[in-house]
């Protein structure tokens, strides 16, 4: 509902512009041809005319009394803009109409306070009826004013705004969890998505058989949520908060008296898919993950970078290297390195490509791998995202920063840089995870030698372009914006980053061959380009 909308525009004056007074007269001032063609378009006589402009560019012009036209002549045309405007990825058709939309559309209506505007928009005339909900309402709903239409609906057991609806079902579902003792798996997306699905929410309860909670919970989490839209519940307290409980809500448009046959439905429909679960889970460990690793050699990772076989056993020597700088034990780091991408070529992960890594390490330890190179498997994809947990230990560390810096330093060879708002292979989501990572756990390593280590993996003639001054540049872009964003967040300060309230400095280091972040502090008192902070060894206040 917009307000304030004038049911007719107010009276205006045009200016229209015509042609250069030195050639529009004749020789005895007279309006020549060009200027009583414009006479004539602007409905004005010779003397109605004015000038405008000085000297040369000096040019006739006509005042135009335009009377406002009434709503009805925009509002479809308006409405028609704003729809196509929406970001809706798949549109429809329905029965014999050309028309498109998300959904069918079967009524319309346009009001001006209690008047309907006259209008057509997708085919549909307007009107002042609608119909509320298909079940728990009868008849048709005449909206007399635009004020009313909320209210009107709510009675028809429709609740028009989403916001009031998804409040409406997030305070049912706590409710709900609350009463059972147990807490809801965040779920912001889905939450969002079942929004847009009801029109008068309720909320059920359901239950699964406890002996698929054998299955790993993030299996579980995800059909329930991907694939019948339920929300899981997890135990609130006790030694096992957080562990998936066998019971789930569900988010129906059907208010009930007795709401066993929609229960004991969605029972019967999750059961197939938690049993699909089960069946993935229990195949997939008939064969270790290192048994996995010939078939990634028939895994394209990218045609120019060659297979992920190819690219597991780049990882698997950087992700060494690594681990030597950082005093880690590497033979365990190459472990995790070598069996990083394994799950990808698992039936888990072939039907729910989001849990890479998770099932990994649910394979590793199965296996009897150590702890170590499990936990490695599954975090060395962190961060995911803005603000997502990093990898914990050097072991972790040195496998999430060879992943990132492989395909850093893989794409920048071949000319697959990030240009505008196109980053198809995420590479600077893979940069700033590298420079979370360098900076929060603190690892002391140079940024320069790592990118030379990576690049040094890949076979020769496979990288075509440059890489290590690209690449650094790059990365100081993404750097800027990181302390440009936590400067903002410390209220302003740019005295340095502060993570895990330890100081940073800048030690860049300028040489003959470019830009390199050195171990020490620049001694130059020019001013720098480029700023590198790094865990400051001593109790020196940080720079800026």
């Amino acid at each position: 509902m917009v307000t304030d909308i004038a049911e007719q525009q107010a009276d205006r004056i045009i200016e229209k512009k015509g042609p250069a007074v030195g050639s529009a007269l004749d020789a005895t001032g007279k309006p020549g041809k060009a200027l009583e063609g414009f006479m004539r378009s602007a409905g004005v006589t010779f003397e109605h005319l004015h000038k405008a402009g000085e000297g040369k560019a000096e040019y006739f012009v006509a005042h135009i009394a335009k009377k406002g036209e009434r709503l009805e002549r925009y509002l479809a045309e308006i409405v028609t803009q704003a729809l196509k405007k929406l970001p809706i990825q798949k549109l429809m058709r329905w029965g014999a109409s050309e028309h498109q939309f998300v959904r069918p559309v079967h009524g319309l209506i346009m009001l001006h306070g209690s008047r309907v505007v006259a209008g057509e928009v997708l085919g549909l005339a307007s009107g002042n009826t609608t119909l509320g909900h298909r079940f728990l309402s009868s008849g048709e709903i005449v909206v007399a004013r635009p004020e009313d239409y909320a209210g009107q609906l709510a009675a028809g057991k429709v609740i028009a705004s989403f916001a009031e609806r998804r409040d409406s079902i997030a305070a049912q579902l706590d409710a709900r969890a609350n009463a059972l003792n147990a807490r809801l798996n965040p779920a912001d997306g889905l939450l969002d998505e079942v929004t847009a699905l009801v029109e008068w929410p309720v909320i059920y309860v359901g239950e699964f058989e406890a002996e698929y909670l054998d299955v790993p919970q993030e299996c579980l989490i995800l059909t329930m949520q991907q694939n019948q839209k339920y929300f899981p519940l997890l135990e609130n307290t006790g030694p096992n908060a957080g562990k998936l409980l066998n019971k789930f809500l569900i988010v129906s448009n059907m208010q009930v008296d007795d709401a066993q046959h929609i229960i004991g439905g969605n029972a019967r429909v999750v059961r197939p898919r938690l049993s699909d679960a089960r069946f993935f889970y229990n195949q997939d460990r008939k064969h270790s993950l290192a048994s996995r690793l010939e078939k990634l050699g028939n895994v394209v990772y990218h045609n120019q970078l060659g297979s992920v076989l190819q690219r597991v056993e780049r990882l698997e020597g950087l992700a060494q290297k690594i681990a030597v700088h950082l005093g880690a034990n590497a033979s365990l780091a190459a472990r995790a390195a070598r069996l990083a991408k394994a799950d990808l070529v698992t039936d888990m992960v072939g039907e729910f490509p989001e849990l890479q890594g998770i099932m990994g390490r649910y394979y590793a330890l199965h296996d009897g791998e150590d702890g170590t190179v499990a936990d490695a498997v599954q975090s060395h994809y962190q961060p995911r995202f803005a603000g997502d947990a990093l990898p914990q230990g050097h072991i972790a560390c040195a496998v999430a920063l060879a992943d990132k810096l492989d395909a850093l330093v893989g794409f920048f060879g071949i000319g697959q840089i990030p240009t505008g708002d196109k980053d198809p292979f995420a590479l600077r989501r893979a940069a700033l995870g590298v420079l979370r990572i360098l900076m929060e756990s603190p690892l002391a390593l140079d940024l320069a030698q790592l990118i030379d280590d990576a690049q040094a993996g890949f076979a020769v003639g496979v990288l075509s372009k440059p890489v290590a001054d690209p690449l650094l540049d790059f990365m100081f872009e993404r750097l800027r914006g990181l302390l440009r964003e936590s400067a903002g967040q410390s209220g302003g300060q740019s005295g340095g980053l502060r993570t895990s309230s330890k100081p940073y400095w800048c030690n860049a280091r300028r040489g003959s061959t470019g830009f390199r972040p050195g171990s020490t502090p620049c001694a130059s008192s020019a001013p720098c380009p480029r700023r590198w902070r790094w865990p400051q060894p001593t109790s020196a206040s940080a720079t800026s």
